[in-house]
């Protein structure tokens, strides 16, 4: 039992770390975050959807309320990309993806309401320790500026994926995690669709391997593996366990962006650390 926990836990910080690497992908490319997030849904989509071929995986869904749940979940996703991405741009690596990690916290208070799950007391300080590490992270409260801005879009990108990961949580459960992403990416693609016409994609052929990159580790194999993580997770302990993504994200912007953290992205990023190391020994205690 021990030894298949670990299995989980080790599975879902390979997906984390994958995941990591979009913030500085999407930081780096130069286009919109709404067309880089286009061309990262399409790309990964046709990587998953030969996939899924080869291993002769049906797109088969037991009922149409199934089907719409994972349509309306897939445009959460989608805009949780593009405000994430935008909130990167407008700021830096590290104040978009620490403000993105406040979701653990919302998770923890939204999933009881709208899941059975228990409600778990605990949830509220380890969420309350990433609210901290955000709060410390906002260098003025102030509209004007740009790192405030990154922040308020990185909130707001925490709740579009809490509703998402909530919403997909018990399907999750029945189907095939690269299938349930294929599809979700199907429904993004086609959504985004539009902002093909409104918005540049000069330069994009110097970004292809980037968006290669993005498409095939950040999105087709990372995201796979974290809904596969949902079968042996509560949202709420994946969603604390991913939150390790900053570090990793801050470590990569540091190298690849030549981004230098503040002292202040130092404490906040400990204080998220601390809240993963928690919960992943209580919930390996479970």
């Amino acid at each position: 039992m021990k030894s298949t926990h670990f299995k989980n836990v080790l599975e879902l910080s390979f997906a984390t770390f994958l995941i990591s690497t979009a913030a500085v992908l999407g930081k780096y490319i130069q286009m919109p975050a709404a067309v880089i997030i286009w061309w990262r849904a399409f790309i990964a989509l046709i990587v998953l959807y030969v996939f899924c071929r080869y291993k002769k995986i049906a797109f088969k869904f037991d009922s149409y309320t199934d089907r719409a749940v994972i349509i309306i979940s897939a445009i959460f996703l989608g805009a949780h990309w593009v405000t994430y991405f935008y909130s990167v741009k407008i700021s830096n690596v590290s104040i978009g993806m620490l403000s993105l990690y406040t979701f653990p916290a919302i998770t923890s208070i939204l999933e009881p309401i709208f899941t059975d799950t228990k409600f778990d007391k605990a949830h509220l300080p380890l969420g309350l320790m990433v609210l901290v590490g955000i709060y410390i992270l906002a260098p003025e409260f102030n509209i004007q500026n740009s790192d405030f801005q990154g922040i308020l879009w990185g909130l707001f990108s925490a709740i579009l994926f809490t509703l998402r990961n909530i919403i997909l949580k018990k399907r999750a459960q029945k189907y095939n995690g690269t299938m349930l992403m294929t599809f979700q990416l199907i429904v993004v693609t086609i959504t985004l669709s539009p902002v093909l016409y409104f918005m540049s994609s000069s330069g994009i052929e110097n970004q292809y391997p980037y968006i290669i990159l993005l498409a095939l580790f950040a999105t087709a194999i990372g995201h796979s593996l974290f809904l596969k993580s949902l079968k042996h997770f509560s949202a709420s302990t994946a969603s604390i366990i991913l939150s390790t993504q900053p570090i990793f994200g801050i470590i990569l912007a540091f190298f690849f962006l030549n981004e230098i953290p503040s002292s202040n992205t130092y404490i906040g990023g400990a204080l998220i650390l601390a809240t993963v190391i928690v919960e992943s020994i209580r919930s390996r205690q479970k």
